[in-house]
């Protein structure tokens, strides 16, 4: 089946379940990234991933999301990782890094290659992939901030992947979004995040 590599999410998901119907199992979506994607410092159950599952099955999506972040994860485990997340067979998985990577002093070249490398590999499996960026430390470089999202929007373009540059465009200012730390999400935020994905019309 043909997937448009720059559709949504929720349009990627709409193509897939009309493609497959009710087929079983049920198509896959991974959700691969940090400690945001991982559900830091929320109840079990309240990370985006679960969020974006309730919202499928609140909608009667024939889908399954199966949330594969690791707290402290960079675009280097992620790599390390890529095989057992082949194995799962998912048709589209949201590939979310950045601010990981910013913790552990990776440069950004070096987040690049990696995301290429990801990105590549995904595509020879037919995979489709939405690239999204997690928020840098707080006290970052904001021209780091500007670099990172034109990154992404550049590793994505040449991969025709759909990209969301900045995971939390729509939860800084809501009250009570964000952990004290100031910057993992709380489980308001973890559905004001799910809701970012599956709401917006273009990404980009």
């Amino acid at each position: 089946m043909f997937i448009p590599r720059q559709a949504s999410l929720l349009a990627t998901i709409l193509l897939i379940v009309a493609a497959r119907g009710f087929a079983t199992p049920a198509p896959l979506m991974v959700c691969l990234g940090d400690s945001i994607t991982a559900g830091y410092g929320v109840e079990p159950g309240r990370s985006y991933p679960d969020a974006l599952q309730q919202m499928l099955d609140d909608h009667g999506y024939f889908f399954r999301v199966e949330n594969r972040g690791i707290n402290g994860a960079t675009t280097r485990d992620a790599i390390a990782h890529l095989p057992e997340v082949l194995r799962l067979h998912p048709v589209l998985v949201v590939v979310a890094f950045g601010g990981g990577d910013a913790m552990d002093g990776m440069q950004l070249d070096e987040t690049r290659k990696n995301l290429n490398t990801i990105l590549t590999t995904f595509e020879e499996a037919h995979v489709s992939v939405l690239l999204a960026g997690t928020p840098l430390p707080p006290g970052s470089d904001g021209n780091r901030k500007l670099a990172l999202e034109q990154m992404l929007r550049d590793v994505a373009a040449s991969h025709q992947a759909a990209v969301l540059p900045v995971l939390f465009k729509d939860i800084l200012q809501l009250p009570d979004a964000i952990q004290t730390d100031g910057i993992h999400p709380t489980a308001k935020g973890s559905e004001a995040i799910a809701e970012t994905l599956m709401s917006a019309s273009e990404l980009s």
